[in-house]
């Protein structure tokens, strides 16, 4: 029976280990080619791997199986072990965006979308199924979930973000770790802390200010860590002077001396390097090793650098002790997981849960809640038992929506039994009732008027190492070719668009009028060009393997949409960086030929049905404030709709935000029917960071508005706070 606590296991292994031990447990490795000679390649005595099940699927006609991965990570687990004086089993990590990125696992929608649900409590469910798929093949730790706030749209890692909101970002970053972590799987947010700057361009220095860094970067990690994420990834970028891998105002003094982190830091792939070979700060990676473990960083990815570490202390640039701090943060995960005295995984249990009927199920609940109706002039609902052929346009018809973003092992497409396409979840849903038909762009004039429905889907290029200058959808000239660089985790193979697309969508809807276009994107889209002549625009992000079924259940009427944009959708790209929750303006927000308002704001997204707030009335006590109302489903569906609670703040002893989200919450009602419902405002909804960056309940005016996005506000309430107390 164990009786001692991992730290106090963690303390007494560490000071058995000699130099040389202590220094692997800060390295890692990675190997493309896991067949042939890799068991004699393999160095065993790392701490930490990249597993091989993300590499086991290229070159092969069918995909490894679940207990196949399984069987070979616990063959890298036990040759660690076996070696190691101390027999320290490793660490076997990899991703998971959206979906256990070791094989052919559950793919969920891409965060983007889920976080359109506007449900913690779903995505909360669907990370704990990714930690069941990843624990059930000995993957350990995955860098998930991304929670940098998305507020410039051209960054193209857009699709991985929750979007552009602080209170949703925390709320579903908290509900991915603690779904990953009751498994046994580390989540280790990233990027920590300010991933892109000027012009949405990825990793590029940031200008970010200390207060709007704690104001609106920092919150979300520090949430993961409370909900209990053991891990965090350092950003490449760097922050007042330093990078993220070796600052040691982020690692040490705000993330373990304020928060209490207890955890370790990870790097991004070539991050210590990156101190060398982009920041130029030092000229050897034995400083640059040695720079950043002092900083507090623990865990140098993706490659073995030993020799840069060992080197690191023979010339006196990092000591021993520093070493231990590092050392024993790592050995304390190790002992909590249970590693030391459960190392390996169940194989045949693996092939069970993997893809499991529950979670295919739950990947298409995710998905209907993942998709946003932006515009309806009375196209939708179609009419299955009025149509009888359709036309589809578009090359992302016959993809399956899942985006190429994380979504695979490596260099092999995902593949999954019972994942359709929208071209065959429209076959299969109209079985031989109706007929579907593809038409090329060529034929949109030859093939649309004889249609009763006809839909395009769009196609862009977007993703990490994907930024973009312009928000339109690509057109015949575009093309994202195959990079090396990228593709360690992410699908960088050759992607065309084989049509102007934004030519393809005016064409079809001069030929029908009612067509309606799905938008298959990870991030906004520049609609100006085409935006009014469609009458109906669905936001589908990358649904996820089932998503082809919700979108057509959703164009037919099955299913209710019931989706928020989590991102502000701005007209064109001249107008960005453009978020809702911006600080008030000394002249205005617009342009000589722009009124700088947003073409869909935040929060925004239609119903099949209606919804009336009523008989709404503000309470408070010294717990806070409540916010009651009654809503009412006043259409002819049942649905559901997400009520939103904004803050807005004058008189305060700094600028605040023109509004922000504080609460929210999902009500689903049958037609007719009505419900009392409430938000509640904890008091540390009031707090903020005054002129002298202390932050709490400071006096100030506060107007809480309640409504169904941040522009469709239903009633307004005003309170104020004097000497730490609310009061009306």
């Amino acid at each position: 029976m164990i009786t001692k606590s991992p730290e106090a296991r963690a303390a007494a292994l560490l000071r058995d280990l000699t130099l040389d031990e202590k220094i692997y447990q800060v390295t890692a490795d990675m190997y493309f080619d896991v067949d042939g000679d890799y068991d004699a390649r393999r160095d065993p005595l790392c701490g930490s791997y990249r597993n091989p099940g993300h590499f086991m699927h290229q070159d092969r006609e069918t995909p490894a199986s679940p207990a196949e991965v399984a069987a070979k990570i616990n063959a890298d687990v036990q040759r660690s072990i076996d070696a190691q004086p101390h027999h320290i089993p490793p660490i076997e990590n990899g991703e998971a965006l959206h979906g256990a990125q070791w094989g052919m696992c559950t793919n969920f929608p891409q965060p983007i979308g889920l976080a359109s649900s506007f449900d913690p409590a779903l995505v909360g469910r669907v990370a704990d199924a990714i930690g069941k798929e990843c624990a059930a093949v000995g993957v350990r730790q995955v860098f998930a979930p991304v929670i940098n706030l998305a507020r410039d749209c051209r960054w193209g890692r857009t699709v991985e973000t929750f979007g552009e909101d602080v209170k949703l970002t925390c709320d579903m970053g908290a509900a991915m770790c603690r779904g990953l972590e009751q498994n046994g799987v580390i989540a280790t947010p990233k990027h920590f802390a300010d991933n892109y700057s000027f012009g949405g361009r990825d990793s590029n220095y940031s200008e970010t200010s200390e207060r709007t860094m704690r104001e609106t970067i920092l919150p979300p990690f520090k949430t993961c860590f409370n909900a209990g994420a053991q891990s965090v990834m350092a950003a490449y970028n760097g922050w007042e002077g330093v990078p993220c891998s070796a600052n040691k105002r982020l690692l040490t003094d705000i993330l373990r001396k304020d928060w209490g982190f207890s955890g370790f830091v990870v790097s991004d792939y070539w991050g210590v390097e990156g101190l060398r070979e982009a920041h130029n700060l030092v000229d050897s990676n034995a400083k640059a090793a040695a720079l950043a473990l002092k900083a507090g960083l623990d865990v140098i990815l993706p490659f073995n650098r030993f020799e840069a570490v060992k080197e690191a202390i023979e010339k006196g640039f990092l000591t021993e002790q520093e070493l231990d701090r590092n050392v024993l943060r790592i050995l304390t995960a190790k002992f909590r997981l249970g590693l030391f005295d459960h190392p390996f995984a169940d194989g045949e249990a693996a092939n069970k849960v993997v893809r499991c009927r529950t979670h295919k199920a739950l990947a298409l609940e995710a998905a209907r809640e993942s998709i946003v109706l932006l515009k309806n002039e009375g196209v939708l609902p179609l009419q299955k038992e009025k149509v009888l052929r359709i036309g589809v346009f578009g090359q992302n018809a016959k993809l399956i929506p899942i985006g190429t973003n994380y979504s695979g092992p490596y260099k092999a497409p995902w593949q999954g039994e019972d994942a359709p396409t929208p071209l065959e979840a429209l076959r299969e849903y109209f079985g031989d009732s109706a007929e579907v038909l593809f038409g090329e762009n060529s034929e949109i004039e030859q093939i649309a008027p004889t249609c009763d429905v006809n839909l395009y889907f769009t196609t862009i290029l977007e993703g990490e190492g994907s930024d973009r200058s312009n928000l339109r959808l690509p057109s015949v000239a575009a093309v994202k070719a195959e990079e090396e660089t990228g593709g360690l985790i992410v699908d960088k193979a050759e992607q065309r668009v084989c049509e102007d697309q934004e030519q393809s969508i005016l064409r079809l809807c001069a030929a029908d009028g009612n067509a309606v276009v799905v938008l298959l994107n990870g991030a906004p889209v520049d609609m100006t060009a085409w935006i009014g002549s469609a009458k109906a625009v669905v936001e589908a992000w990358y649904p996820g393997e089932q998503g082809a079924r919700a979108l057509t259940e959703i164009l037919f009427g099955v299913t209710n949409p019931s989706g928020k944009l989590p991102i502000t959708i701005p007209k064109t790209v001249g107008q960005l960086p453009l978020f809702y929750a911006h600080k008030p303006s000394g002249r205005g927000y617009a342009y000589c030929d722009n009124d700088g308002k947003p073409l869909y704001p935040f929060g925004f997204g239609l119903s099949y049905t209606t919804f009336a707030l009523t008989g709404a009335s503000l309470s408070i006590s010294e717990d806070g404030a409540k916010v009651s109302f009654d809503i009412i489903n006043t259409g002819g569906r049942d649905g559901a709709e997400v009520v939103q609670l904004y803050l807005a703040s004058h008189d305060c002893a700094v600028v605040r935000p023109v509004k922000e989200l504080k609460a929210y919450t999902r009500v689903f009602l049958k037609k007719g029917e009505t419900t009392r419902a409430a938000l509640c405002l904890p008091v540390d909804a009031f707090c903020y960071y005054d002129a002298a960056m202390c932050y709490g309940l400071h006096d100030g005016c506060h107007t809480l508005l309640i409504g169904t996005s941040s522009e469709d506000i239903c009633a307004r309430f005003e309170l104020q706070i004097k000497d730490t107390r609310l009061m009306q």
